[in-house]
C-alpha cells in the first residue's frame, strides 16, 4: 500500500477506505506497507526491547541491531522508512524502572517521530542532533523552536547543523546536548544510533568521519548511565562497518557491551 493522500489528521472524519487510512497513518510515501511489513517491525520492536531488557537487568549498556529503524515513526503514523519507533518503546520500558529517562538522537535526519511521542510529557527528556531541517529530511520538524507543550515544555532539544558539519562542530553540538541531559539527571538513556553524519553516507547530511564516530562514542558513554543503543540510520558506503565498529569501540571503552 502507498496511499495517494495524506491528511495528516486535519481531517475531521476517519475514513473507512483502506487508502484513506493508510494514508492517515503515513507521514509519507518512504514508508509503503507489504504483507510482512508488520512482523518486520515488530520484530525490530522487540530488538530495542529487549536491549531495554537486558540493561534493567543490570547491564552497564546494550546495542539493538533494529531494522526498520524506527525514529520517524509516530504513535499511530509511520513515515521516512520507520512503523514502530524502537527508541521510544525502549524508553517507555525503562520508565517501569526510572523516574526520568533521556533519549538522544544522533541520526543526521531529526527524530520527528519520537519528539512527537513525547513532546507533551517531562518524564522523557527528548535531545537530538541533526541536519537543519529547512534544506533537509524531514523538512516541518526538528527546529530550535521546538521545545515541547504543556508539562513538556523545556523537554524538547532540537541541534540543528548546517551542512557539511565535521567531527570539531558536531562534538561541540554534542557537548550542548550532553550537557542538557546532565542537567535533566535521569538515571537511563537511549541513543537512537544513526551512521548517517559519516562523510561517505550518499545523502551527504555532514562530513564525519570514522574516528568522530569513535569520539561520539566514548562521550555519550562518559555520562555513566544505563544505556540502550537503538540503531537507527546508515546507507550503504564503503565504510558504513567501520563506523559502526568505531562509535561501538567508543561507547564500549569503559566496559563491555551487549
Amino acid at each position: 500500500m502507498v496511499p495517494n493522500i495524506h491528511p495528516n489528521h486535519y481531517a475531521a472524519t476517519y475514513p473507512t477506505s483502506v487508502v484513506g487510512q493508510t494514508g492517515w497513518h503515513m507521514s509519507d510515501t518512504n514508508c509503503p506497507i507489504g504483507p510482512r511489513s508488520f512482523a518486520a517491525a515488530y520484530r525490530s520492536a522487540q530488538s530495542a526491547l529487549t536491549a531495554a531488557e537486558i540493561v534493567m537487568q543490570g547491564a552497564p549498556h546494550a546495542y539493538a541491531l533494529c531494522r526498520p529503524p524506527g525514529h520517524h515513526a509516530y504513535g499511530d503514523m509511520a513515515g521516512g522508512s520507520c512503523f514502530l519507533n524502537n527508541s521510544a518503546v525502549a524508553a517507555q520500558a525503562l520508565r517501569a524502572r526510572h523516574a526520568r529517562v533521556a533519549i538522544l538522537d544522533i541520526d543526521i535526519h531529526h527524530g520527528n517521530g519520537t519528539q512527537g511521542i513525547f513532546y507533551d510529557r517531562a518524564d522523557v527528556l527528548t535531545v537530538s542532533i541533526h541536519r537543519d531541517p529547512a534544506e533537509f529530511y524531514p523538512f516541518h520538524w526538528g527546529h530550535a523552536c521546538e521545545r515541547g507543550a504543556g508539562v513538556g515544555e523545556g523537554y524538547n532539544l532540537n541541534l540543528p547543523l548546517p551542512p557539511a558539519t565535521g567531527d570539531d562542530l558536531y562534538l561541540r553540538s554534542l557537548d550542548a546536548a550532553l550537557d542538557r541531559i546532565a542537567l535533566y539527571a535521569p538515571t537511563a538513556l537511549v541513543v537512537a544510533t544513526g551512521l548517517d553524519a559519516s562523510e561517505a553516507d550518499p545523502y551527504a547530511g555532514a562530513s564525519v568521519t570514522t574516528g568522530g564516530f569513535f569520539r561520539i562514542g566514548a562521550a555519550i558513554a562518559a555520562l555513566g548511565l544505563p544505556t540502550v543503543y537503538c540503531q537507527e540510520g546508515g546507507y550503504v558506503s564503503e565504510i558504513l562497518s567501520e563506523n559502526l565498529a568505531s562509535f561501538l569501540g567508543g561507547a564500549c571503552s569503559s566496559g563491555v557491551l551487549a
